[in-house]
């Protein structure tokens, strides 16, 4: 096995045992800041009073070590607003806490957690945007996903979806009508980039501030793509309705890995045990994801860095289309699969098997010689060298404050893969590698990516190896599960998987219904996209489009 994290220093050890968390130990920190506790499925909750929030922060980061703020999720009560803080460890992923903050119906509002991480900037403006929660002493609290001018929060419970939504014409006024300068500095120059321009992967705009020829101020301006998934989700039930929507958020290749996401999360809400052989199938297709995803990335990638559709783009579309066809005999589906069910998957793999194995085995022999080619076309290329060696760096800390995860934290060097820290499927059975490159670079999640695909392959190989033995009386592929699923009231969970790009998460909390009461996705691609302005600062503008290509985002997992 090859699955045992490196022991590292890093992480501090209060309130850890050999069991996991104490969170009496924990609770003793924070003393007076802790007025009652919740239990959660997987991580118990502190609930803190809404001023209060940067300390219990700032203590349970600095001496318990929860370095990773993975997701803010904010939701409204009859009786109140609640901001639910989702943190985890860098170092071990399972040691896993929730802040809860609670505010006044009349006033919702807290202090908040972008003082602590920088990650949460984001989060918290999402959470006024739809929720309507205010954050006391945000260093920019704005909307992120809706228009400035737009009339309430779509997930208030107050919210009037009939109502208007006028925009002035002041609105759509050129913002370079006047003058390209800024006023505070006449020696720049604001440029946009987006959110039409082929580079920017999506309907992203980009608002950049030029000194010079270097980019002095960058931000994205994300939500053209918004589609209220959440939403879609709570209103759709756990067994039947919910399983279809997880496709569409990283629609590119990512479908088994989304519904994954999904799946585990309502899995262990509800109690449910996947049979083995079930997990077994679902491990070999979520790789074949990941493989169609990387290849993607990286000819996407080469795309932006040497504009060549007709050579190095081709060659990553070919690899990934043979992946594609295998994922099409498996689920009937090309990009949304909708093949994964609580409980395990939808049918069992075609017949006859064999032939499918001998596609999958072809496919795996051939990988080695044409990851050897595209090597030879891309990171061996002297120009994409030239691009990528150097520019676009993220250093570790820059990873743990905006909560990067996925290749782009491994690519600076941060051993974090949920596949291994927080085992689930088949993985801790398997033989495989976390990839890790100590650059932090554009080029180095670029070697990440290529070589993933190789432990992708690995894995896949050993799922094949045991379906093939597999006896045909004991190939289950769904549990037992009700027609019907009703949680217990306010049951909660947080629970994530390691998607093509990162920590794709999960929070739910059930209302004794068959629908959820809130449903939150943690998007990797969201989190990844705040450290833009980061490598970007004193870069080139051709250096931005290589480090926004580097973090692989998909704008329908972006904005959801």
């Amino acid at each position: 096995m090859s699955l045992e994290k490196p022991s590292r220093d890093t992480a501090l050890d209060v309130g850890v045992t050999e069991d996991g968390l104490d969170y009496d130990a924990l609770a003793d920190l924070l003393g007076g800041h802790v007025l009652d506790r919740e239990e959660h499925v997987n991580a118990e909750g502190f609930v803190i009073r809404p001023d209060e929030v940067q300390e219990v922060l700032s203590t349970l980061k600095e001496e318990a070590g929860f370095d990773h703020c993975a997701c803010v999720t904010a939701q409204e009560y009859d009786d109140r607003y609640e901001s639910i803080y989702h943190l985890r460890k860098y170092n071990d992923p399972t040691q896993e806490l929730s802040i809860v903050v609670p505010s006044p119906k009349d006033d919702p509002h807290n202090e908040s957690a972008a003082r602590v991480y920088d990650t949460a900037d984001w989060h918290e403006r999402e959470a006024y945007d739809l929720v309507g929660i205010d954050y006391d002493d945000h260093p920019d609290l704005r909307r992120i996903l809706l228009p400035e001018t737009w009339q309430g929060h779509p997930l208030s419970q107050d919210y009037n979806q009939d109502q208007p939504q006028i925009v002035s014409l002041r609105e759509h006024a050129n913002p370079l009508k006047d003058d390209k300068r800024s006023e505070d500095d006449p020696d720049t120059m604001f440029v946009n980039i987006g959110p039409h321009h082929p580079a920017t992967h999506g309907v992203l705009h980009v608002e950049t501030v030029l000194d010079g020829e270097q980019i002095a101020d960058l931000e994205p301006d994300i939500g053209y793509l918004h589609r209220c998934e959440e939403q879609m989700c709570q209103q759709g039930t756990y067994r039947h309705q919910i399983m279809p929507y997880p496709d569409r958020w990283d629609y590119i290749s990512a479908g088994i890995l989304n519904e994954w996401a999904y799946a585990r999360a309502a899995e262990d809400l509800a109690d449910i045990e996947v049979p083995e052989y079930a997990q077994v199938i679902r491990t070999m297709a979520a790789e074949m994801c990941r493989i169609a995803s990387h290849e993607l990335a990286l000819a996407t990638f080469a795309l932006d860095v040497f504009g060549d559709f007709t050579a190095v783009f081709q060659y990553g579309i070919r690899d990934r289309e043979i992946v594609q066809n295998l994922l099409e005999d498996l689920t009937g589906q090309r990009l949304m699969f909708n093949y994964l069910r609580l409980g395990g998957v939808a049918w069992d793999l075609p017949e006859p098997r064999e032939e499918y194995f001998e596609k999958i085995r072809d496919f795996l022999d051939d990988l080695p010689h044409k990851l050897e080619e595209i090597h030879d076309l891309v990171t061996g290329n002297e120009i994409f060298q030239m691009r990528c060696v150097d520019t676009g760096v993220l250093s570790p800390e820059q990873v743990k404050q905006y909560g990067a995860t996925g290749p782009v934290a491994r690519g600076s060097g941060v051993d974090y893969d949920i596949r291994r820290d927080d085992p689930y499927g088949y993985y801790d059975e398997l033989d495989w590698n976390v990839v890790t490159e100590q650059g932090g670079d554009n080029f180095s999640r670029v070697l990440v990516r290529l070589r993933e695909v190789e432990e992708s392959a690995r894995i896949i190989e050993q799922c094949v190896d045991l379906l093939e033995q597999w006896p045909e009386d004991d190939r289950e592929i769904q549990a037992n599960v009700p027609r019907t699923l009703r949680p217990d009231p306010d049951k909660e969970i947080y629970r994530s998987v390691e998607g093509a790009k990162g920590e794709l998460g999960i929070y739910i909390r059930s209302d004794g219904t068959d629908k959820p009461a809130r449903f939150k996705i943690r998007s990797p691609c969201f989190s990844n996209l705040q450290t833009l302005p980061e490598m970007s600062q004193g870069e080139y503008i051709p250096d931005m489009i290589a480090s926004l290509g580097s973090l692989d985002i998909v704008l329908g997992e972006v904005d959801r």
